[in-house]
């Protein structure tokens, strides 16, 4: 169930019965010469829209502009800072709750999220509004990732590409994987500099001229279409889980005893 296509009695027969939202989040920012900046939220969104259709479950809109300010030196990043981000999610993850959602996931393809939005989620476990967790695609298929590609990358690499050669192929310019490539950095060893035990870098371009890693050419449709399959299962499982639990047990635990006042 996609929210935004959605009345408002329809949504209204649809808190009275479940409590659980997905919200995908991604970014718009540079991913190389082939990919578009809209790689993130297209994933997040795409993953999102398959999962509740099996489900059933309630998708919101997504995230579109995050925290991003590290690919700034390429052309288009838009970001926002991460105190504006953070404030931005619980703000309408709380008005999520005042419907009757107290169980998000927040379906995330922008690494530069996943700090923040855990925040987001402590704070609202700590005053018991929602139970928020940030699930990650990628993370969920690890070993299947490592498995396909011989030289991955975290950002605009074989797993995106082929990830978008699956979703929307036409906004992939193929002709460019060869110089994607060998414009940026293939071997991740060689992306992550420190000088002394210190990590010496901030922002993409220190590591990576046109701002991606991994090997683009490794990338097929196939193989984002058996990203995308299994990442979704993953999710599936994730939701149906989250929604079987009581909320109470998705809470925080209680102060160990003695409880403090107790014996004044």
């Amino acid at each position: 169930m996609y929210l935004s296509h959605q009345t408002w009695p329809d949504l209204g027969d649809y808190v009275a019965e479940e409590s659980v939202a997905v919200v995908p989040l991604g970014s718009t920012e540079q991913h190389g010469p082939h990919l578009p900046l809209a790689t993130d939220y297209l994933i997040a969104e795409a993953l999102a829209r398959e999962a509740t259709d099996r489900t059933g479950f309630l998708c919101t809109p997504p995230v579109r502009i995050a925290v991003s300010e590290h690919h700034r030196q390429f052309h288009g990043t838009m970001w926002v800072e991460p105190e504006v981000f953070r404030d931005y999610v619980e703000s309408f993850s709380r008005n999520l709750a005042y419907h009757g959602i107290d169980r998000i996931v927040y379906v995330n393809a922008h690494g530069g999220n996943a700090q923040h939005l855990r925040e987001v989620g402590r704070r609202l476990r700590r005053d018991e509004t929602a139970y928020a967790v940030e699930w990650m695609w990628d993370e969920s298929i690890p070993d299947l990732v490592s498995e396909i590609f011989e030289h991955n990358g975290p950002h605009g690499g074989p797993k995106e590409t082929a990830m978008v050669m699956h979703i929307a192929e036409e906004l992939v310019r193929t002709d460019r994987l060869e110089s994607a490539r060998d414009g940026g950095i293939v071997d991740l060893p060689d992306a992550n500099p420190r000088e002394f035990g210190a990590r010496t870098f901030y922002d993409s371009a220190d590591n990576s001229d046109n701002g991606v890693f991994g090997d683009q050419t490794d990338a097929t449709p196939e193989t984002g279409e058996e990203l995308f399959e299994a990442a979704t299962d993953q999710l599936v499982h994730l939701l149906e889980w989250i929604d079987s639990q009581p909320f109470a047990d998705l809470m925080p635990e209680p102060h160990v005893d003695p409880q403090p006042g107790s014996r004044r």
